[in-house]
């Protein structure tokens, strides 16, 4: 609760629920970083070791990476 006494609902910016292939990145992403992984080249590894889904098949890299997150904040 905010200090004036607003309720701000969690979910209240999204404009529709989370695709099924948006929950499994997200899913695997808090996974790596409740193991410690801090670094974008540990999580991409571990997307890739997971064979966590990406755009077009491809294997993650640091660069799909940041070009997805772009567009997923979209």
């Amino acid at each position: 609760m905010k200090p004036n006494g607003q309720y701000l609902e969690t979910h209240q910016t999204r404009s529709r629920a989370p695709t099924e292939y948006e929950n499994l990145l997200a899913d695997a992403m808090e996974q790596a970083f409740a193991q410690g992984i801090e670094d974008i080249d540990g999580l991409v590894e571990r997307l890739n070791r997971d064979c966590v889904p990406s755009p077009g098949a491809k294997p993650w890299t640091a660069e799909l990476f940041v070009s997805e997150m772009k567009r997923l904040g979209a």
